[in-house]
């Protein structure tokens, strides 16, 4: 079915069982103009069916985009970073999808001694993934980047070998989504957006800095997690409702749908997956929904199990500490009438949730080292964003805002 089939995202609502309990969501048209236009400020990144046509191999991005090893300086051009300090443990690294720069960020400090300056990597950064060796990756609509977060230098853009159509911003935008590292650093896999197709998981040596693999996946991949002893790679496919685990030793892949609500409404159903974390415990994956409806997927049966949420508010990023607790962002109600605002979710391994507000849409998360703070991004591709993180005390739920970045999205803590 082509996007734009549905150039007007179908909408909805919770129905109720005589007890008040919410089971299940239906279809829901009827909306004044001034509800659809909260629940469209509301909604963050991909959350409508995608209205650009399908790109062709004579439409790839032009030969104008940066050298495979070209490095690039931060901040203002010509002016190179290399004698920078290192940045101190702690600092985070945000994509500016609103730029072509990745930021770093004292989230300790205060006004604009927070930003610690910029590095330029490609146009509309997405995804972010750090290495052992202080190497972070980024996917980008060019490519995607390496910066040396020691030297505040990038060192090279890979370019895709998917045609992704010419180099653009905004939501649906093509190249790079979801990006994830290999345990042993030695393969970056990102998921690339093609417009209007399916799209693809993209295999990068590290060493060798080019793509060595391509497979093909749903649509938009979002989001790209690997298991934990780096067999399998996992692939959240936001417009076609699945999930396609991918073998690494072969390149084999199989869709596993994850649709706790179904597909109907199909491109323009909000009710779709966006991310997933792999549980330390035992492999499976989780992805939320709604802040009602926990998808625990077993990635070698391909069987979904249901658990209850409670936020009541659409979500979207996801984190998970070592000791099993997930921590999942709500970006603010699909009907304002109805749906919770926005909000970080905090679950225990057991399915005790504690919910943290949250002033503003956010989009994703990020944990420092010992789980005591969450990172949550406030930027995304639709109007309303704000530039700038929530850092939230996990113990206490006491959030500060810290302004900084262009729509920020991803997220490494150095």
């Amino acid at each position: 079915m082509d996007t734009h089939d549905h150039p007007t995202p179908t909408r909805y609502r919770h129905a109720r069982s005589p007890r008040g309990h919410r089971h299940r969501r239906t279809p829901h048209t009827a909306r004044t103009p001034a509800v659809l236009a909260l629940a469209a400020a509301a909604l963050l990144t991909g959350c409508t069916a995608a209205p650009p046509a399908a790109p062709t191999a004579s439409t790839a991005p032009t030969a104008s985009a940066p050298p495979a090893t070209a490095p690039a300086s931060a901040g203002t051009p010509g002016a190179p970073h290399s004698a920078a300090p290192a940045p101190p443990p702690g600092t985070l690294l945000v994509t500016d999808f609103g730029a072509d720069t990745v930021t770093f960020v004292d989230p300790s400090a205060r006004g604009a001694a927070a930003d610690l300056g910029s590095v330029r990597v490609g146009t509309a950064p997405y995804g972010i993934a750090l290495g052992a060796d202080g190497t972070a990756w980024v996917a980008t609509a060019e490519g995607v980047a390496a910066v040396d977060t020691r030297t505040r230098e990038r060192t090279a853009l890979i370019p895709y070998a998917t045609a992704t159509g010419g180099v653009t911003t905004g939501e649906y935008r093509g190249g790079g989504m979801g990006i994830a590292l290999s345990p042993d650093g030695s393969r970056v896999y990102v998921g690339v957006n093609v417009p209007g197709r399916e799209g693809a998981l993209e295999v990068v040596d590290t060493a060798r800095r080019k793509v060595v693999r391509t497979v093909p996946v749903g649509r938009r991949p979002f989001d790209v997690d690997v298991s934990r002893d780096g067999r399998q790679v996992y692939v959240t496919n936001h417009d076609s409702f699945d999930v396609t685990v991918v073998t690494t030793r072969d390149g084999s892949a199989r869709r596993v749908e994850v649709a706790p609500y179904g597909t109907e409404g199909g491109l323009g159903s909000w009710l779709k997956p966006h991310y997933a974390v792999v549980r330390p415990s035992d492999g499976a994956l989780l992805l939320p929904f709604e802040g009602e409806r926990l998808a625990v997927v077993d990635p070698a049966t391909g069987r979904v199990r249901i658990e209850p949420m409670t936020a009541d508010t659409h979500q979207h990023g996801a984190a998970v500490a070592a000791d099993g607790t997930l921590y999942v962002v709500g970006t603010g109600p699909i009907d304002p009438a109805e749906d919770a605002g926005p909000s970080l979710t905090i679950r225990t391994p057991a399915g005790r949730e504690r919910l943290v507000p949250l002033d503003g849409p956010h989009e994703d998360v990020a944990l420092s080292a010992d789980g005591a703070t969450a990172y949550v991004s406030g930027g995304f591709t639709r109007d309303g964003y704000w530039n700038g993180l929530s850092v939230v005390d996990t113990a206490t739920g006491r959030v500060t805002r810290v302004p900084v970045g262009e729509r920020p999205l991803g997220i490494a803590v150095l």
